[in-house]
This record gives C-alpha cells, sequence and structure tokens, in this order.
C-alpha cells in the first residue's frame, strides 16, 4: 500500500526561457482577464542575447516544491519516451518526488514551453506552450487502487479529455476522502461555472491569480448595465468565489500580493520586494507553499500566506520554475 502526504497531478513539461527588450508592452485596461499585452514588430527578426533550459510545469513544480519542504510527495503526469522524459524522470528522483504514477507515452513527446520575458518590466513572461504527453494524462485508476495520501493538489488540465479525467480524480478523491486542492487551468477557467461547479462544492483549497479569478467569476455571475471594473477588487472575487463552494479561496496579485478568505476571515499578505529575475513558476511555488503551510499548521490561512509569499520570492530571484525552491529549514529563516 502507498502512503504519501499529498499527490499532485498535471502536467510536467521542458521549459526554454529567454529573453529580449525588443518589444513593446502596452496597457488594455477594458480587456479585464488581459489588462496588458506585448507586441513585436511584424515582420522583424528579434534578437535573443539570454537562452536558458528548465523544467517545469504545474504537477513537476508543485511535487517539488512540496518534496523540498518534507512532504512525502508523488506525481500523476505524463511524459514521452524521450530525452526530456528521461530529464524529468531524473530531476523527480533527485528531489525525492515518487515516480510510481508518472506515465510513458511511446507515441507523443514530452510536452514543452517556449518563455518569452521582457527584461524591463521585471522579467514577467508570455508561454507558448506544446502540452504533448500531457494531453494523453489518465487517471489509472486500477493502478492507484491502494493509494493512500489527505491530499491532492491538481494543476492544469489538458487535451480533449481533461473533464474526464477531472471527473475521474474528483470521484476517486470523495470515495477515498482525499483533499483538493486546486489551481485550474486554461481549459477548466474556459469551461466556467457551469461545468465546475460541482468540483468547486468538493474543493477544499482554490488557488487563482486574479486574471484568473476574473474569467472564472465573469463565467458564472450577469453583469448587466454595472461596470465590471469593481471585479478588479480581490475582495469581491474572494466572497464570490467562495460562495461558489471552495472552503477556502486564495487569490494572488503579482506585486500587490495575495488574499485569502475561509468564510470566516479576510486575510491579505503583502510580497517580499526582491529583485525579480524571472516569474516562470512563481505561482506554482506560491501555491504549493501555501498548502505546505496550510497542512503543517493545521489550517491556518495567515501563516500559510507567509509560506507562500517567501518560496514565490525565493523562486522569482533565479531563472526557471524550480531553481529557486526552499527546503523546510531555509524557507522558517524567511516566515
Amino acid at each position: 500500500m502507498s502512503k504519501f502526504d499529498i499527490i499532485t497531478i498535471g502536467g510536467a513539461v521542458r521549459d526554454t526561457t529567454f529573453y529580449t527588450n525588443q518589444g513593446k508592452i502596452f496597457a488594455t485596461p477594458n480587456n479585464l482577464t488581459a489588462q496588458k499585452m506585448l507586441g513585436f514588430e511584424y515582420g522583424a527578426k528579434i534578437n535573443i542575447p539570454e537562452v536558458y533550459r528548465n523544467l517545469g510545469g504545474g504537477a513537476a513544480n508543485t511535487a517539488v516544491s512540496l518534496s523540498r519542504l518534507g512532504f512525502k510527495t508523488a506525481t500523476i503526469t505524463r511524459i514521452g519516451n524521450d530525452e526530456d522524459g528521461k530529464n524529468i524522470l531524473s530531476k523527480f528522483k533527485k528531489n525525492k518526488v515518487n515516480t510510481n504514477f508518472v506515465q510513458l507515452d511511446n507515441k507523443v513527446q514530452t510536452g514543452f514551453s517556449c518563455i518569452l520575458s521582457m527584461s524591463k518590466m521585471d522579467r514577467e513572461h508570455i508561454a507558448f506552450l506544446h502540452r504533448g504527453a500531457n494531453e494523453n494524462l489518465i487517471l489509472q485508476t486500477q493502478k492507484i487502487k491502494d493509494l493512500k495520501t489527505p491530499w491532492f493538489y491538481i494543476t492544469s488540465l489538458s487535451g480533449y479529455g481533461w473533464l474526464k479525467t477531472l471527473k475521474q480524480i474528483m470521484a476517486f478523491a470523495k470515495n477515498k476522502k482525499i483533499k483538493i486542492a486546486w489551481n485550474p487551468g486554461n481549459l477548466q477557467l474556459q469551461a466556467g461555472k457551469k461545468v465546475l461547479a460541482n468540483f468547486l462544492k468538493q474543493t477544499s483549497v482554490l488557488i487563482l491569480n486574479k486574471d484568473e479569478a476574473i474569467e472564472l467569476v465573469l463565467s458564472g455571475i450577469k453583469i448587466g448595465k454595472r461596470d465590471p471594473k469593481y471585479l478588479n477588487r480581490p475582495l469581491y472575487l474572494l466572497n464570490i468565489l467562495r460562495d461558489w463552494g471552495p472552503k477556502t479561496v486564495v487569490i494572488t496579485d503579482g506585486k500587490k500580493g495575495a488574499w485569502a478568505y475561509d468564510g470566516k476571515t479576510i486575510y491579505q499578505q503583502k510580497i517580499k520586494k526582491t529583485k525579480a529575475v524571472d516569474t516562470t513558476g512563481v505561482g506554482d511555488a506560491f501555491g504549493s507553499s501555501f498548502i505546505a503551510g496550510f497542512i503543517n499548521t493545521k489550517g491556518n490561512v495567515e501563516q500559510s500566506l507567509k509560506w507562500g509569499i517567501a518560496n514565490s520570492a525565493s523562486v522569482i530571484k533565479k531563472v526557471g520554475a524550480q531553481n529557486g525552491l526552499l527546503t523546510l529549514k531555509e524557507l522558517k529563516k524567511y516566515v
């Protein structure tokens, strides 16, 4: 019988990050779910002075993070039978992440992303994603039937079968009384409240950034003649999303910090001022560390926010989603 403190579910990819200062950032405040855009001259050749190759993906990032924080961790993800897949497995083993439930796809290559960062704007990034083997992720119920864990951490699911997979995950969790921490991906958010309603009710901790929260909220409310700009305020988003069922809702908002609401108290945590190098994986570092703190402190939301902020502040100082992740001993120095 396999026993773990937590199991992450979702993607694992090869990240290629490159920097340029030849783009132009412009504000689009009337588009609530895309309030800034990045553009380049059409037909231009853009110089790329720096390129880095790292490993990433929601399930991979959160699994490595949780393992470094002292949790016995496994991951359910899917990779190709290729060099990138082998590197991902090696990284898991190096970080003591159990790989018994990693699925090997012999037909499709490991997923990858190309991450474009602008050095003149705290290196915020845009990611071009090829999901690859991640799109074929399934829940191998027979293989995990004897699995014992109190928590699932669900990240982005992709592919045409994502909804079926999500239903299976939630059904398995309900049957085994496993708590759900959930950071939905693009396809889940696009599906909206109507599709996600029952899953939200089953969620113990819902974690979103502000843009994601706005997108989800807009899928389930009628705006009418009201100006939807009021949704830029995390307090509104927290209350609406908490009413939809999650026991605790957490929203991050970049430089403005993070908020959480457990139905009784609204908490806010400011960021730690630090020089930003690369924002890739910052959300995964925050979310996994929040959950680590939540489990470690038996539900202390205020302390959990501090854990999330501390690890994300470390990750943002290094290139790559996993390179700056802290150990438990290191994290406690910052909290």
